[in-house]
């Protein structure tokens, strides 16, 4: 996406250097559980897909010049969204890293992992709501304000919203679906009532956008139409998946199978207990 004043796109280097770092390092590590077949700890291949299509969605939507729009389209940037703030953390996350991370790093990294997840910060922000007001909010502040013209004209204002949306992104799909350790993850006819407000809202601000009520997008009408048709079908394909993801995990609770305790139910994970992977 071509920034005005700008003669070439803003330099993507460094974050697709930490995605490829990372991949390599997720890579290495699947590997490593596979190789430990022997010893009934393997790793699921389905992960490992998981992950590369997640990093494969983000590195297309840092390189925004191979999407099927022009440069400084706003139809390209709708795409880079949904490749940014939802496919991408959909993949990454259901890819389950944390979990492999506790499998294959000593055991001091997991009681640090353990730490972590029990902070106050953790628990104040891993919780549906703040994840949806988060992820929502980020996109309702975007084309409902004028802070979209403020990041075509200011790069590293670009980055931090691009940042955002990965990071709300992940953080949603997370404590929504994500098979990773959670604290105080609420039930799941709880987070189906909220993953139901999350269609409601997005479908809302996608006809707004269509629309063309209340939004600070300088776009042609037609191409503000044809982006909030791929926001809206878009975003409900990524929600049935999200939906399927944490349905299918699903276990309902059976007295001595798991542990009492917020306590022991995260701190499960960290003992050599197998995982579903």
């Amino acid at each position: 996406m071509l920034m005005p004043g700008h003669g070439h796109p803003p330099s993507m280097v460094l974050p697709l250097v930490v995605l490829g770092l990372t991949s390599l390092l997720y890579f290495a590590a699947a590997a490593y559980q596979l190789r430990r077949r022997r010893r009934g700890r393997s790793w699921s291949l389905w992960r490992t897909t998981a992950w590369a299509a997640g990093a494969a969605a983000l590195a297309l939507g840092l390189l925004p010049r191979y999407l099927p729009f022009p440069a400084g389209d706003f139809r390209q940037h709708m795409l880079q969204h949904l490749l940014l703030g939802m496919l991408a953390p959909l993949g990454l996350v259901m890819a389950a890293p944390i979990t492999l991370v506790l499998r294959t790093a000593p055991a001091s990294v997991g009681r640090m992992i353990a730490r972590v997840l029990r902070s106050g910060w953790i628990r104040l922000w891993a919780n549906p709501v703040s994840a949806l007001v988060l992820n929502l909010g980020g996109m309702a502040a975007l084309y409902f304000t004028p802070l979209y013209g403020a990041m075509m004209m200011k790069p590293w204002l670009h980055y931090l919203v691009h940042f955002h949306f990965v990071a709300a992104g992940c953080l949603y799909v997370w404590v929504i679906a994500g098979p990773d350790p959670a604290p105080r993850r609420p039930s799941v006819p709880t987070r189906l009532v909220v993953l139901g407000v999350a269609v409601v809202i997005h479908s809302t601000m996608a006809q707004l956008l269509y629309a063309g009520l209340f939004v600070a997008i300088p776009a042609p009408s037609n191409h503000l139409r044809q982006a909030a048709e791929l926001m809206y079908y878009g975003g409900d394909i990524t929600e049935m998946l999200l939906a399927f993801a944490m349905v299918s995990t699903w276990r309902p609770h059976r007295g001595g199978d798991r542990p009492r305790g917020r306590r022991a139910a995260l701190m499960m994970p960290f003992r050599r207990r197998r995982l579903a992977a």
